[in-house]
């Protein structure tokens, strides 16, 4: 039995925007939509950590800080995510028992690391030595997961992937899942899902720019793994705030106005290069600090040993902001690259009739999809 994939298995986001949830089966060798659900109010579960506190104390009861790493965890946060998991659950009728879940990108230490060629035995102990040196708080704190990449027959050295989180953040999360009834089978950083489910066995360099609620990420995705990543402060929040200033509406509205005037510029043609224009106008403080990280994130890549001749071939934009239009007008134009809005569900089987209502969530789903689709591919 060992050797049989799961028939069911969730893929779980606790993103900034919401929790996102995603159950596939597999159905004749092929990952199949059962079910998913999503909410869309604003949480804090990415403000709960920070990697760079010597002393993080956001999760922590006032009169449990002397005591050990499990018992730091508040119970009433533990309380309020399983209670907001299982209502997602409820509503969409999930069977699956286990779930992949995302590690907020803001808690997780990445790093690229370039050894001396190792012995198996030795490997252990020097990259330890070494990550110490990087990591923004003591080795002792911090759960390491570490991938090897492959370099050239002929080099001389080793690429190790690092990633790393706060210990508290595992407890946490294994109790809130605990105390919402699913197994959690895995904690996976979200580069990895939407490297699963955006790019898959393609192995040629991309970039993925995931543009969240409250920050944009930026990953060089390089023979299946991200060599680069990081983020800036910018997402759909500033966005929708920017609308419902200039139109005058409710911050409850604006999604259901943004999909509306997003989706009816984007279905114009021959659109004038002046209203190109105007968009730019109106929405510059988003897009050129976008491009400017895009710049920045080639620069980076550029500089590590090995990718001197290397050039992403693609961008591809997701999360709930990679709906503006022009944008990906705006990045092809600037870096000669062809840019596109990911399709999280190109790789699944699911009803044709789910097709409308899928592409208008498809772009928050990409992560959530990825994680689901560690078991099943």
């Amino acid at each position: 039995m060992l050797f049989f994939k799961p028939k069911s298995h969730l893929g779980i986001d606790l993103g900034a925007g919401g929790v996102k949830v995603i159950e596939l089966k597999l159905e004749k060798k092929r990952p199949m939509l059962y079910t998913y659900g999503l909410t869309s109010q604003m949480q804090d579960v990415h403000h709960l950590f920070d990697v760079s506190a010597k002393n993080n104390t956001s999760l922590l009861s006032g009169d449990q800080k002397n005591k050990n790493t499990a018992s730091l965890v508040d119970p009433e946060q533990v309380k309020k995510y399983a209670n907001l998991l299982k209502a997602v659950c409820v509503r969409a009728k999930t069977i699956a028992l286990s779930a992949t879940v995302s590690l907020p990108v803001s808690v997780v230490f990445h790093a690229v690391i370039n050894l001396p060629l190792l012995k198996k035995e030795e490997l252990d102990r020097v990259l330890r030595a070494e990550v110490k040196k990087l990591l923004p708080r003591p080795i002792e704190e911090m759960v390491l997961d570490y991938q090897m990449i492959k370099n050239a027959p002929e080099s001389k050295t080793q690429r190790v992937l690092i990633n790393a989180v706060p210990k508290e953040l595992v407890i946490f999360y294994t109790q809130v899942f605990k105390l919402a009834g699913i197994e959690l089978e895995s904690l996976e950083p979200e580069s990895i899902a939407l490297e699963r489910s955006l790019v898959g066995r393609d192995k040629s360099v991309a970039m993925i720019i995931d543009i969240g609620a409250e920050r944009t990420n930026f990953y060089i995705i390089d023979q299946g793994f991200a060599i680069t990543h990081h983020s800036t402060e910018i997402g759909g929040a500033r966005l929708n705030k920017i609308l419902s200033s200039v139109l005058g509406v409710n911050d409850d509205l604006i999604e259901q106005i943004k999909y509306d005037y997003f989706g009816s510029l984007l279905k114009k043609t021959n659109q004038s290069q002046m209203t190109k224009e105007k968009f730019h106008n109106l929405f510059f403080t988003i897009i050129d600090p976008i491009i400017k990280e895009i710049e920045y994130s080639f620069e980076i890549y550029l500089r590590q040993t090995g990718n001197e001749n290397k050039h992403p071939e693609k961008i591809i934009l997701t999360g709930g902001g990679s709906s503006m239009p022009y944008l990906t007008d705006f990045i092809s134009e600037k870096f000669n690259i062809k840019c596109y809005v990911g399709d999280p569900w190109g790789r699944l089987v699911y009803q044709e009739g789910l097709k409308p209502v899928l592409g208008k969530i498809g772009s928050r789903m990409s992560v959530a999809v990825g994680l689901a689709l560690r078991k099943l591919v």
